[in-house]
Formats: C-alpha cells, sequence, structure tokens
C-alpha cells in the first residue's frame, strides 16, 4: 500500500504595487496573509508589482520593505517585480494568440466612449461591468488584413480577448471563497477585457495569475474590491492550463468618511504611525477596530 500524498503546505502573499506609501489597510492584508501562513507552517510570499513605469517609484518599494520589516513580517526570498517578468507574460499572451483568442483594437478612450454614446439604440452596448464601460466591440470585425496591415503602420493597439470564444473553450468554471463559498465563474461581465497594451505589455489581470500560479500561491487574499477580478482570473487559470488556488477576499478599511482608505490618507500611511511612536504590534488591533467601525456605520445606513 502506497503512502498517502503529502498535504499541500498553504502559500500567500502581499502583493502591492509601488505607487505610494503602505497605510493600515495594507498593513492588515499583510498581516492577513502572514499570520495564515505563518499559522499552517507554510510560505508567505511578498510580490512587488511594478507594471506601470509611468506611476512605480524606486523609493515606495525601499518604503514597503521597511514597511513590512517593522510590522515583524518575513516573507520567502528572492522578491519578485513584475517588470523583470514581462517575457513570462508575452509567453502567456502567445499562448492565448495561439487558441485565436486575442484581437488587436486600435480604439482610443474617445473612440469607446464615442461609440457607447451613440448606443441609444441598442442599450446591450452600453453598460458597465468591473473595471468601466464594456467594449462595445468596435475592432472585433476588423479583417485579418487590415489588422496585419495597420500593426505594420505602427498603429498603436492593445490586444483583447475574445470573451465569447475564450469562455466557449473554457466551459462553465467554478471557484472557492473561503468567505464565500463556491462561485460560479461569470467574466463575460468584463467583457472583451485588455490583456496588454503598447505602452504595458500586459495587464493587471493577466500578470497576477501568471505569477500567483508561477509561485505556487495555493491561497490569495485580497479585499473585496478585487473579488470581481477573480472571475477574470478563473478564466485565465483555465486557458493556460494553471494551478487554481483558493480565495478569501477580506474586508476593506475605512476612514471617518466611510470611504476606502487611499495612498493619500497620509494619517493612515504606516510611514505617519512609525513616525507618530506607534507601537507595531498594535496595528492589527487598529486594523480590526477600523473593520468593525466600518461594519458598523454600514449597518447604520
Amino acid at each position: 500500500m502506497s503512502d498517502p500524498a503529502p498535504t499541500q503546505k498553504l502559500v500567500t502573499r502581499f502583493a502591492p504595487s509601488p505607487t505610494g506609501l503602505l497605510h493600515l489597510g495594507h498593513a492588515y492584508s499583510a498581516l492577513f496573509a502572514g499570520r495564515l501562513a505563518h499559522a499552517a507552517e507554510g510560505r508567505f510570499i511578498l510580490r512587488i508589482e511594478d507594471i506601470d513605469p509611468g506611476r512605480c517609484r524606486p523609493e515606495f518599494e525601499d518604503a514597503i520593505i521597511e514597511d513590512m520589516a517593522w510590522l515583524g513580517l518575513e516573507w520567502t526570498q528572492p522578491v519578485w517585480r513584475q517588470s523583470e517578468r514581462m517575457d513570462e507574460y508575452a509567453a502567456a499572451l502567445e499562448t492565448l494568440k495561439a487558441m485565436d483568442l486575442l484581437y488587436p483594437c486600435f480604439c482610443t478612450r474617445k473612440d469607446i466612449a464615442a461609440e457607447i454614446s451613440q448606443a441609444g439604440a441598442a442599450p446591450h452596448l452600453a453598460h458597465d461591468g468591473p473595471d468601466g464601460p464594456v467594449y462595445p466591440g468596435i475592432c472585433k470585425s476588423l479583417d485579418a488584413a487590415t489588422r496585419v496591415s495597420r500593426i505594420a503602420d505602427g498603429e498603436p493597439h492593445a490586444l483583447r480577448l475574445d470573451m465569447d470564444a475564450a469562455i466557449a473553450r473554457a466551459g462553465t468554471l467554478t471557484w472557492h471563497d473561503r468567505s464565500r463559498g463556491e462561485q460560479t465563474a461569470e467574466p463575460e461581465i468584463f467583457g472583451d477585457v485588455v490583456l496588454a497594451r503598447k505602452d504595458v505589455a500586459t495587464s493587471y489581470h493577466l500578470a497576477v495569475t501568471v505569477d500567483d500560479a508561477a509561485q505556487g500561491i495555493t491561497l490569495v487574499t485580497r479585499g473585496t474590491d478585487l473579488f470581481a477580478a477573480t472571475h477574470i482570473h478563473r478564466l485565465l487559470q483555465a486557458l493556460l492550463d494553471l494551478d487554481v488556488p483558493e480565495w478569501h477576499h477580506t474586508p476593506l478599511l475605512t476612514n471617518s468618511d466611510g470611504e476606502r482608505l487611499a495612498k493619500r490618507d497620509r494619517a493612515f500611511t504606516l510611514r505617519a504611525m512609525r513616525e507618530a511612536g506607534t507601537d507595531p504590534d498594535e496595528i492589527w488591533a487598529m486594523a480590526i477596530r477600523q473593520i468593525a467601525r466600518g461594519a458598523a456605520s454600514a449597518n447604520e445606513l
């Protein structure tokens, strides 16, 4: 009789973008993931999601490392930076292209807005998805020769996922969220989502899906603001034949006005708290109180 298969170790991650200073909400997310991994004797990974060169800054990455160390967190080395993994994202795009699931989109935001504004007679073309207005399909019907010609002329373009074809190929998909139970994926709510642009050769959706699989993440913990994105990520996992983790979407922390914390909320930044002499051991309790206050405010509405 063969030995039973070993239980899979829990692997969590915290994946901030270096576009500003971390705040109390980030601390809660990092501590939540880190403590889960520690309690399960698993691994906790820090990943820097810096695919946007226009907004990411080295000084903010340095601040992330300082804040994480101040919180007492330890993570598996080395730290991955998405800016160093563009070849992996390009390979994933080539896989999708070989399946005939991508098409070039030459539309500007102005083109899309104009098309949507003219869609009064066809309201199904004018609705919002989790990322904003759903693309109305302007370039989807372009013939192959036109696409090739426009690309050869150097016309800027994005690569969109042909959602109808992708869903037909993947079939019905499910995923499990520890806070909400079994979910059925509905990626169609996004429409033909962008997976790459000329200025940024990948998207958040593609990069995070590829990296979570490559790093062996077994539990994705993140805020409820990214719950809808899981529908896309589950589809991409199926198309790219990647392992499927569990998810746990956590509450968002809010300020005194009931608005979710943002990097501009200086009073809540970890640097400001550290400079004010806050005990790092108190940060978790502060975050829990903030969540409780936000929940109480919501119940009063």
